[in-house]
């Protein structure tokens, strides 16, 4: 990989900057916004409550936040990490086989198209409840995405190349590991970017329908006594999880993926 010239990286460390401090800015405004709302609006608490009531909530024992913080984290990461194995092994055997897919690939549409929410009542009399069920319904949500980005990005590999490496005997492994995996790389991160997302509301709809641990099932106990405040705490450390994972899939693709290659 060719060093850049000092003006290009001294150009690259102004945009990121640039990019970085909108970003914070964009933020504090969403913020100050929420906060000007609330006190000029004379809005009731437990309608929307103030920054500085909801950042109380934090410090309230009885919501025990960190160990439901950790289960959702927990949920959304086992979700996250088998939808991403299983849809890019899924995605391999359909390009090794077109019949597999032709076979395979209708049947896990029709699948995809079941509203999760239509499971839950299923996923409690098969799992009951616990953290396995919940990743299980990330899972569910986030592995499609990640499928067809990864089986199209496998799919552009030059049939020349290809034809090639099967020419000197190359195995199919090493032709995936050599060949199609590194140029299928901006594919998979395009779609392990929307599973992110994804993965983080598959999560919470589980904790929402069959759960006695995490944040969402937190939100449905303090639902019934307006506790907003701690309503809003829950959502921002959802949202905070989501950025962490999705922050770590920005971080490794802009280590394993040249900036010209990134599908934005």
């Amino acid at each position: 990989m060719r060093a850049l010239p000092q003006g290009e990286r001294m150009e690259a460390t102004s945009n990121t900057f640039s990019r970085t401090l909108l970003a914070v800015l964009a933020h504090l405004g969403l913020l100050a916004a929420w906060y000007a709302f609330v006190a000029l609006g004379d809005v009731p608490k437990y309608v929307m409550p103030s920054p500085l009531a909801t950042a109380k909530a934090l410090f309230d024992a009885n919501y025990n936040w960190w160990l439901n913080s950790g289960v959702t984290a927990l949920e959304i990461f086992v979700g996250y990490f088998l939808a991403l194995a299983v849809g890019v092994t899924l995605a391999l055997l359909f390009t090794w086989s077109k019949a597999l897919e032709a076979f395979f690939m209708p049947l896990l549409v029709s699948l995809n198209m079941i509203p999760k929410v239509a499971l839950g009542p299923l996923i409690i009399v098969w799992f009951k409840y616990g953290i396995f069920p919940n990743s299980l319904m990330a899972f569910s949500i986030a592995v499609f995405p990640i499928l067809l980005t990864t089986a199209r990005g496998l799919r552009e590999t030059e049939p020349e190349l290809l034809d090639l490496v099967r020419a000197l005997r190359g195995s199919r492994w090493q032709l995936f590991t050599k060949i199609q995996l590194p140029g299928a790389l901006p594919y998979i991160f395009s779609g392990m970017k929307v599973g992110a997302i994804l993965a983080v509301a598959g999560a919470i709809v589980g904790e929402f329908l069959s759960s006695d641990k995490g944040l969402g099932y937190l939100m449905l106990q303090v639902q019934v006594t307006l506790d907003t405040p701690a309503m809003f705490m829950a959502v921002i450390l959802i949202t905070l999880i989501g950025v962490a994972l999705y922050g770590s899939v920005l971080l490794l693709e802009r280590l394993l993926v040249p900036k010209d290659a990134r599908i934005t």
